[in-house]
Protein backbone atom coordinates (compact mmCIF):
# COMPACT_ATOMS: atom_id res chain seq x y z
CA UNK A 1 0.00 0.00 0.00
CA UNK A 2 1.27 3.44 -0.93
CA UNK A 3 0.44 6.78 0.73
CA UNK A 4 1.22 10.25 -0.62
CA UNK A 5 1.78 13.21 1.68
CA UNK A 6 2.05 16.93 1.02
CA UNK A 7 3.32 19.58 3.40
CA UNK A 8 3.76 23.34 3.33
CA UNK A 9 5.18 25.83 5.79
CA UNK A 10 6.15 29.49 5.80
CA UNK A 11 7.92 31.79 8.26
CA UNK A 12 8.97 35.43 8.22
CA UNK A 13 12.64 36.47 8.17
CA UNK A 14 13.65 38.58 11.18
CA UNK A 15 16.93 39.84 12.70
CA UNK A 16 18.57 38.20 15.71
CA UNK A 17 17.56 34.62 14.88
CA UNK A 18 19.67 31.84 13.36
CA UNK A 19 18.58 30.60 9.94
CA UNK A 20 18.11 26.82 10.02
CA UNK A 21 16.89 25.00 6.90
CA UNK A 22 16.78 21.24 6.58
CA UNK A 23 18.62 20.93 9.86
CA UNK A 24 21.55 22.98 8.49
CA UNK A 25 22.61 26.36 9.83
CA UNK A 26 22.72 28.84 6.95
CA UNK A 27 24.95 31.91 7.11
CA UNK A 28 22.62 34.89 6.77
CA UNK A 29 21.88 38.15 8.56
CA UNK A 30 18.28 37.06 9.24
CA UNK A 31 16.63 33.96 10.65
CA UNK A 32 13.08 32.67 10.70
CA UNK A 33 10.54 33.76 13.28
CA UNK A 34 8.73 30.93 15.01
CA UNK A 35 8.03 29.22 18.31
CA UNK A 36 10.55 26.45 17.57
CA UNK A 37 13.69 26.97 15.47
CA UNK A 38 11.25 27.68 12.57
CA UNK A 39 12.93 25.30 10.11
CA UNK A 40 10.34 25.61 7.32
CA UNK A 41 11.76 22.67 5.37
CA UNK A 42 11.57 20.23 8.27
CA UNK A 43 8.11 21.54 9.17
CA UNK A 44 6.86 20.90 5.62
CA UNK A 45 8.38 17.41 5.72
CA UNK A 46 6.69 16.64 9.06
CA UNK A 47 3.32 17.81 7.77
CA UNK A 48 3.75 15.67 4.64
CA UNK A 49 4.58 12.58 6.73
CA UNK A 50 1.69 13.17 9.12
CA UNK A 51 -0.70 13.97 6.27
CA UNK A 52 0.19 10.82 4.36
CA UNK A 53 -1.08 8.77 7.29
CA UNK A 54 -3.97 11.09 8.27
CA UNK A 55 -2.32 11.89 11.61
CA UNK A 56 -3.07 15.62 11.63
CA UNK A 57 -0.38 18.27 11.45
CA UNK A 58 2.63 19.34 13.47
CA UNK A 59 0.58 21.92 15.39
CA UNK A 60 -1.57 19.11 16.78
CA UNK A 61 1.47 17.10 17.93
CA UNK A 62 3.79 19.96 18.95
CA UNK A 63 1.51 22.94 19.73
CA UNK A 64 3.12 26.38 19.77
CA UNK A 65 1.15 27.10 22.94
CA UNK A 66 3.23 24.48 24.79
CA UNK A 67 6.34 26.10 26.31
CA UNK A 68 8.36 22.88 26.00
CA UNK A 69 8.54 23.48 22.24
CA UNK A 70 9.93 27.02 22.59
CA UNK A 71 13.07 27.15 20.42
CA UNK A 72 12.78 23.38 19.89
CA UNK A 73 15.14 21.66 17.47
CA UNK A 74 12.91 20.70 14.54
CA UNK A 75 15.24 17.76 13.83
CA UNK A 76 14.22 16.20 17.15
CA UNK A 77 10.55 16.78 16.30
CA UNK A 78 11.06 15.17 12.89
CA UNK A 79 12.62 12.12 14.53
CA UNK A 80 9.48 11.78 16.68
CA UNK A 81 7.28 12.02 13.57
CA UNK A 82 9.46 9.47 11.77
CA UNK A 83 8.88 7.11 14.69
CA UNK A 84 5.10 7.59 14.32
CA UNK A 85 5.41 6.61 10.65
CA UNK A 86 7.50 3.56 11.54
CA UNK A 87 5.02 2.57 14.27
CA UNK A 88 2.23 2.65 11.67
CA UNK A 89 4.21 0.22 9.50
CA UNK A 90 5.34 2.60 6.76
CA UNK A 91 8.66 3.63 5.29
CA UNK A 92 9.79 6.46 3.04
CA UNK A 93 10.03 5.72 -0.68
CA UNK A 94 11.08 9.21 -1.75
CA UNK A 95 10.72 12.85 -0.86
CA UNK A 96 10.77 15.94 -3.10
CA UNK A 97 10.93 19.39 -1.51
CA UNK A 98 11.20 22.95 -2.78
CA UNK A 99 12.33 25.92 -0.68
CA UNK A 100 11.05 29.29 -1.89
CA UNK A 101 13.17 32.31 -0.97
CA UNK A 102 14.81 35.38 -2.49
CA UNK A 103 17.79 35.40 -0.10
CA UNK A 104 20.07 33.75 0.79
CA UNK A 105 21.13 31.71 -2.21
CA UNK A 106 20.79 28.08 -1.10
CA UNK A 107 22.69 26.17 -3.80
CA UNK A 108 25.83 25.80 -1.61
CA UNK A 109 23.72 24.22 1.18
CA UNK A 110 21.49 21.81 -0.77
CA UNK A 111 23.80 18.80 -0.48
CA UNK A 112 24.20 19.28 3.29
CA UNK A 113 20.41 19.59 3.65
CA UNK A 114 19.92 16.33 1.71
CA UNK A 115 22.45 14.59 3.94
CA UNK A 116 20.82 15.98 7.09
CA UNK A 117 17.31 15.02 6.00
CA UNK A 118 18.40 11.51 4.99
CA UNK A 119 19.95 11.03 8.42
CA UNK A 120 16.90 12.36 10.27
CA UNK A 121 14.60 10.09 8.24
CA UNK A 122 16.86 7.01 8.39
CA UNK A 123 16.82 7.07 4.59
CA UNK A 124 19.33 7.09 1.78
CA UNK A 125 20.41 10.43 0.36
CA UNK A 126 19.21 9.26 -3.08
CA UNK A 127 15.65 9.19 -1.70
CA UNK A 128 15.79 12.92 -0.90
CA UNK A 129 15.42 15.72 -3.45
CA UNK A 130 15.66 19.36 -2.37
CA UNK A 131 15.39 22.30 -4.72
CA UNK A 132 15.39 26.06 -4.20
CA UNK A 133 13.65 28.75 -6.22
CA UNK A 134 12.59 32.36 -5.99
CA UNK A 135 9.29 34.06 -6.72
CA UNK A 136 10.93 36.87 -8.70
CA UNK A 137 10.20 39.34 -5.91
CA UNK A 138 6.56 38.29 -5.60
CA UNK A 139 4.62 36.21 -3.07
CA UNK A 140 5.82 35.10 0.35
CA UNK A 141 9.51 35.26 -0.45
CA UNK A 142 9.15 38.67 -2.07
CA UNK A 143 7.62 40.04 1.12
CA UNK A 144 10.39 38.80 3.42
CA UNK A 145 9.62 35.18 4.17
CA UNK A 146 10.75 31.69 3.30
CA UNK A 147 8.36 28.89 2.38
CA UNK A 148 8.83 25.18 1.76
CA UNK A 149 6.74 22.61 -0.07
CA UNK A 150 7.19 18.87 0.29
CA UNK A 151 5.60 15.88 -1.38
CA UNK A 152 6.55 12.34 -0.45
CA UNK A 153 5.61 8.74 -0.93
CA UNK A 154 5.38 6.13 1.82
CA UNK A 155 5.04 2.39 1.36
CA UNK A 156 3.72 -0.17 3.79
CA UNK A 157 6.22 -2.55 5.27
CA UNK A 158 5.04 -6.02 6.12
CA UNK A 159 3.01 -6.06 9.28
CA UNK A 160 0.63 -3.44 10.65
CA UNK A 161 -0.45 -1.63 7.47
CA UNK A 162 -1.05 -4.82 5.47
CA UNK A 163 -2.85 -6.42 8.42
CA UNK A 164 -5.15 -3.38 8.61
CA UNK A 165 -5.95 -3.78 4.93
CA UNK A 166 -6.93 -7.43 5.47
CA UNK A 167 -9.14 -6.53 8.45
CA UNK A 168 -10.94 -3.90 6.42
CA UNK A 169 -11.60 -6.33 3.60
CA UNK A 170 -9.45 -4.45 1.15
CA UNK A 171 -7.36 -6.18 -1.44
CA UNK A 172 -3.61 -6.03 -1.02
Amino acid sequence: MLRIGYGYDVHKLVPDRPLILGGVRIEHEYGLLGHSDADVLLHAVMDALLGALALGDIGAHFPPSDPKYKDADSGKLLEAVRQMVTDKGYQLVNLDATIVCEQPKLKPYIDAMRTSLASLLAAEKEQISIKATTEEGLGVSGSGGIAAHCVLLLSAKSGWAKKELDQNGLQI
